[in-house]
């Protein structure tokens, strides 16, 4: 009962020794400071050239399909790439789901400016844990938005329903959100490393990048796999 009111009461009070955003002020100045709008739009930035890519490979994709059907006139031939698209917008707010859960929350060997604000501190490890959260809310907001392409694909009947898209799909977003997570808050701004205590960060960083590629290959490999079926059926 004693912690209950404690945290009610913190809700409309300041309580500089509970772990709170909305009732610890020194955690709200931290959190609210001058770096507040550059990290959120740092966190914003990979899924900005995330969706890109997506956009970039569905483009591509799709008239390699053209292409295909333009030669063979006479076949029935089923387009590949909406599902392979709306698979891959899925494994990108997936991988990251995973990533935050896994290695954020479960193992703690990060968080998402834990090189540059070390959460060593209730302070810190708030902050920290404030910004883990934003992360998660972009990739609820990614999933969702696969969630919903795959939904209108119920619609359409000239789409390949394939298990190997769909799974190929899902492991090339998941690779391509590490890679791009990983290179831009890892490699180039600094924020974080997959694992902080650790005598040889860099290598566990690029661990994560090779093991990323392998994500990528497969995906790739799934979805190429049924093309492949497709263009001799």
């Amino acid at each position: 009962m004693k912690k209950l009111l404690l945290l009610l009461i913190g809700l409309c009070f300041h309580l500089p020794g509970i772990a709170c955003v909305t009732c610890n002020k020194q955690i709200q100045e931290t959190i609210f400071d001058s770096t507040f709008y550059p990290n959120l739009v740092t966190m914003l930035s990979a899924f900005i050239v995330l969706g890109l890519l997506v956009a970039l490979l569905a483009f591509v994709s799709t008239r390699r399909h053209r292409l295909q059907v333009a030669a063979n006139p006479s076949g029935n031939i089923l387009n590949p790439v909406p599902l392979t698209s709306a698979a891959t917008v899925l494994g990108i707010g997936l991988g990251g789901f995973i990533d935050g859960i896994v290695l954020h929350q479960i193992l703690q060997w990060h968080e998402m400016l834990s090189n540059k604000l070390p959460p060593t501190t209730l302070v810190t490890k708030s902050v920290n844990m404030f910004w883990d959260g934003i992360f998660h809310a972009f990739t609820l907001l990614v999933v969702g938005v696969g969630i919903v392409l795959l939904w209108r694909l119920l619609f359409r009947k000239d789409i390949s329903r394939s298990g190997n898209l769909l799974a190929g799909g899902i492991l090339l977003g998941w690779g391509l959100f590490n890679i791009v997570e990983g290179i831009i808050d890892h490699h180039l701004l600094k924020l974080h490393n997959v694992r902080e205590i650790t005598e040889n960060t860099a290598a566990w960083n690029y661990g994560f990048l090779g093991l990323s590629l392998l994500l990528i290959i497969a995906g790739l490999a799934l979805t190429g796999r049924e093309r492949k079926v497709e263009s001799l059926g």
